[in-house]
């Protein structure tokens, strides 16, 4: 099922956020016309390795000149025939080519205007260059990965780019819903930093409560409950047993018999118990815990390369990734839809 084939979008091509969200809704069953520069991208062709960028797949693309009046005149052909626009350039950029909100309105007041920042379309930052790594720091966020005052750790792409993505394809979406009904389209300011702080709505609930990133122990620094530990042949394996019944079978399974689950959140008895975490999981291989916990309540998982991951027996039998002609892995559209009379049931 794609829920989104009556959707047409004009993706005015960028990199990183801006790409991504054309390809969610692409893969969801939009109609996406990338509108791009003549030739290659220096950075795109970077991160693509030189090949077909990724991002493009599902997409029709037509080349433009947006300095050249008449390609201009072209582009705002094809924004009159969309429900939706996606952009990612620093703000007064497309007003300055002539495809700003007001001249698109003027060929399509029902269209939304995705627009698709680090830092948003108003403030001190507005016009100062960033990537991820700096909205998420912006945002209060990455303060919460440091660990009594070691370095934050630097997330990779996914929180910052793939957040701001994923926030602005519900913006779209969003936006579409509302013109069908009243005809009017509308600007969807989509600043990344807005949307990792809001992303970031549980952390700052528990933040606020003193669990997390201030003096007192946390749950998710210094519990032998919730972290990740190194196994004998220098693979890793993550524990998430946070609720009572969870941490019970944990320790069972473990061999703890002498540990009181009752006392799961006294923080004095933490740094002995996970030392002992620590030191059981350096007796065996990855494979060995896999064994003893994949699929239990113990809330367990493997740390897993990208490899490991396409094969993993869960994430093959979902068909969550796959392979393309020229061997490239490719994941699968998220979220899954089906008619409500032909889901799964769990009867």
């Amino acid at each position: 099922m794609k829920p989104l084939n009556h959707l047409h979008v004009i993706e005015f091509e960028g990199i990183g956020p801006g790409p991504l969200c054309g390809r969610i809704l692409a893969d969801l069953g939009a109609r996406v016309t990338v509108v791009a520069r003549p030739g290659t991208s220096s950075v795109v062709g970077q991160l693509s390795g030189g090949g077909h960028p990724p991002l493009r797949e599902g997409k029709q693309v037509v080349e433009l000149n947006l300095k050249n009046p008449d390609d201009v005149a072209r582009a705002l052909a094809l924004v009159a025939q969309g429900d939706a626009l996606i952009e990612g350039n620093r703000p007064g950029v497309m007003e300055r080519l002539g495809l700003g909100p007001a001249a698109c309105a003027a060929v399509n007041p029902k269209l939304v205007y995705g627009r698709m920042t680090g830092w948003g379309q108003q403030g001190p930052l507005a016009h100062a260059a960033g990537h991820d790594i700096n909205y998420v720091a912006l945002s209060g966020m990455l303060s919460l990965s440091a660990v009594h005052g070691q370095l934050p750790v630097t997330p990779p792409t996914v929180l910052g780019d793939a957040g701001g993505a994923l926030g602005l394809a519900l913006g779209i979406v969003s936006g579409v819903l509302q013109a069908r009904q009243s005809g009017q389209g509308c600007v969807v300011d989509a600043a990344i930093v807005d949307l990792v702080a809001m992303l970031g709505g549980l952390a700052q609930w528990i933040a606020s409560s003193g669990g997390l990133g201030g003096p007192a122990p946390s749950v998710f620094h210094d519990s032998p409950f919730y972290d990740v530990y190194r196994c004998a042949d220098g693979g890793f394996v993550t524990l998430g047993a946070i609720e009572p019944q969870f941490y019970a079978l944990l320790l069972n399974k473990l061999g703890f018999t002498d540990a009181d689950a009752a006392a799961q959140f006294d923080t004095a008895s933490w740094p002995a118990l996970k030392e002992r975490v620590r030191a059981l999981f350096l007796t065996q291989p990855r494979q060995h815990w896999c064994d003893l916990l994949e699929g239990t309540d113990a809330c367990f998982a493997p740390v897993l390369t990208l490899d490991e991951a396409a094969n993993h027996p869960h994430n093959a039998a979902r068909g969550l990734y796959a392979q393309t002609p020229s061997g490239e892995r490719r994941t699968r559209a998220a979220p899954r839809f089906t008619t409500l009379q032909g889901a799964h049931t769990h009867d």
